[in-house]
């Protein structure tokens, strides 16, 4: 996910996506904690689609 398509993006599909990717990260951490984490690296993506998206919304917020 590159941040210059997220800013096309309005706040409310921001919001829409940061709360599917919480949702995802909760999946993938229940995952890590039950052993069944195929892919370790995703946690790690989702949790900078996260970042990502927050720090557009508050430049969104500053503007």
């Amino acid at each position: 996910m590159k941040a210059g398509k997220l800013r096309e993006h309005s706040e409310t599909q921001l919001n829409d996506e940061l709360l599917k990717l919480r949702r995802e990260e909760f999946n993938l951490r229940m995952q890590r904690a039950t052993g069944q984490l195929a892919r370790t690296d995703q946690f790690g993506k989702v949790r900078k689609n996260i970042a990502r998206i927050k720090t557009i919304l508050n430049e969104k917020a500053e503007s």
